[in-house]
């Protein structure tokens, strides 16, 4: 398991599982030509996205950053639809960190899309139960409300059997939280109408953890938008704005999806300075 030492704050990668889209999708108006450069693609078009929460220990606390891809949860047909080969691991990579679900003390969730979401919950017998019972769960007031409520179109990503067993768990927020003193959650819309960046700042060490503005290496244009968010143009803005922000401060951009990378910093213009690359099987 990949590990980055950002001040007090201590990040761990765990085995969340994954998934493979459609490139197109990702990229959303940027032609195949370009994107592909940076970003490999198989025969189908897809590319490979990891799920990989990020447990983040500062402060005596444990927190996971989004769920993973969770387990027995999808049927076969989505399993094929949405390329998904390998499942989450979460309590074996919690066992070599020395921890049990038990020890979570908050799961901040940037958003509730099925990808970051299924990991909250698991079936037991006939019913779904809570993955991290003792832990106090995040996510932004808007995201939690359209989860609840889904309309025509975000029914296909936000499912009943993530949300209802975990609902006393949950705490919501508007426009942003201190979870712990430097470490925010800020709600900016973009992809979902919900989505939260987390940003951590201590003096001069600083990580910004984009979620799915920027869910990959490859997405570091600020004009590349996923065909999948709600509101692109909200997304451009609130990329140009953060990551104009994390080049001036030298911070660390940490990925939930990206297959080869897990954590880079820019310096002012934008060029890799630094990098934690995930290790491939």
């Amino acid at each position: 398991m990949e590990k980055l030492t950002i001040g007090d704050a201590s990040l761990t990668w765990l085995a969340g599982g994954n998934n493979h889209l459609d490139g197109g999708a990702m990229f959303g108006v940027v032609p195949k030509p370009l994107w592909s450069r940076k970003y490999p693609v198989n025969d189908k078009n897809q590319i490979e996205l990891r799920t990989d929460p990020i447990l983040l220990q500062v402060d005596g606390k444990n927190l996971i950053i989004d769920s993973g891809m969770g387990n027995g949860k999808l049927t076969d047909k989505q399993k094929r639809n949405f390329g998904v080969t390998e499942e989450s691991r979460i309590d074996e990579s919690l066992r070599v960190a020395g921890l049990t679900r038990d020890d979570i003390h908050f799961v901040l969730m940037t958003h509730l899309h099925f990808d970051h979401a299924c990991g909250l919950t698991e079936k037991k017998g006939e019913e779904y139960v809570s993955v991290f019972p003792k832990a106090t769960i995040i996510t932004s007031e808007t995201e939690w409300e359209e989860m609840r409520n889904p309309n025509m179109r975000s029914k296909n990503t936000y499912w009943r059997e993530n949300w209802e067993a975990i609902q006393s768990q949950v705490e919501t927020f508007r426009d942003e939280k201190e979870v712990l003193p430097g470490l925010k959650m800020v709600h900016t819309s973009g992809h979902s109408n919900g989505h939260a960046v987390i940003r951590f700042e201590r003096g001069e060490d600083i990580f910004i953890h984009m979620a799915d503005l920027m869910p990959t290496h490859a997405h570091q244009n600020k004009l590349w938008a996923l065909a999948f968010d709600d509101y692109p143009v909200t997304s451009v803005h609130e990329k140009d704005k953060w990551m104009d922000e994390g080049y001036q401060k030298g911070a660390w951009y940490t990925f939930y999806h990206d297959a080869y990378y897990r954590a880079l910093k820019f310096d002012k213009e934008g060029e890799i300075v630094k990098e934690v690359k995930r290790e491939r099987d």
